[in-house]
């Protein structure tokens, strides 16, 4: 491993430049793009970045570089919208939420060892899809009228397995954030509050592991341009949202997730 991170660092001297100019242009080319995508996403919606940017990184650079770029690029996003935004971030359920995470992520890193982790990620997936489709099909979906502690424990606690698992968060957020009917704004905005500190723990345990090398920053500095422009479009969007059309879209995207998990339980990937 180590071999691999010196020959990556390699790449990007200036004597190997030349050689590999076309190859490392296009690259990066493609990998602007698709931090601009799933950016501008992140910062419309709340969250989602991870599940759309990981998958296509990693067709070009490899998934030792994809995933701390992703955290880098994550703590960006947080980090600008809790400045801009920092009076809509419901505090204390952004605090309820990290904290029960941080519970379940040993749990999660159990299941990555565990011979049953196909049949509970199918699991899952298939109570993610059926409470999105109950919500989409116009019937009235549960509703909290005010923060409940108990709810706040078992979604936090399940993004943490989910996250320690399979480095999804977001869908027992989303969940969260749906009972409580929060209005778009409100929603990105707590969102980031809770994904600048968990980003932040993610990305010094990348750092413990050796995984921030010199490429992992390369691509970070480059794409940060891009990063900047979707936060600021992503907000620009976020704003003209209406709270009926924004539950609509976060139950759909829910769907898609809990799709996705099915799909890759059924196919055995991680």
């Amino acid at each position: 491993m180590r071999k691999w991170f010196q020959g990556t660092e390699a790449a990007f001297t200036p004597r190997n430049s030349a050689r590999l100019g076309d190859h490392i242009d296009a690259t990066t080319l493609r990998v602007l793009i698709i931090v601009f995508i799933a950016t501008l996403i992140r910062s419309a919606f709340g969250f989602g970045e991870a599940l759309i940017a990981v998958p296509l990184l990693v067709l070009f650079i490899p998934l030792e570089v994809a995933a701390p770029l992703v955290v880098l690029v994550s703590i960006t996003v947080a980090g600008i919208v809790v400045m801009q935004d920092w009076e809509k971030i419901h505090l204390r359920s952004a605090a309820w939420l990290v904290v029960s995470t941080l519970l379940g992520i040993p749990l999660g890193l159990l299941l990555l060892t565990s011979t049953h982790q196909r049949m509970v990620k199918a699991g899952l997936g298939l109570i993610i899809v059926a409470f999105s489709a109950y919500s989409l099909t116009g019937r009235t979906s549960p509703q909290l009228e005010r923060d409940s502690r108990g709810w706040l424990f078992a979604c936090g606690f399940c993004a943490g397995v989910l996250g320690g698992a399979y480095g999804m968060n977001g869908p027992p957020l989303v969940v969260y954030g749906a009972l409580r009917r929060w209005s778009a704004q409100h929603f990105r905005a707590t969102l980031q509050g809770y994904f600048l500190p968990a980003s932040v723990i993610g990305m010094g345990g990348y750092w413990l592991a050796g995984l921030w090398v010199h490429a992992v920053t390369h691509y970070f500095l480059l794409s940060l341009p891009v990063t900047l422009l979707g936060v600021f479009l992503g907000r620009v969007i976020n704003h003209r949202l209406q709270s009926p059309a924004f539950l609509k879209y976060l139950y759909a995207g829910l769907g898609a997730i809990g799709a996705l998990l099915v799909v890759q339980a059924i196919a055995g990937r991680l």
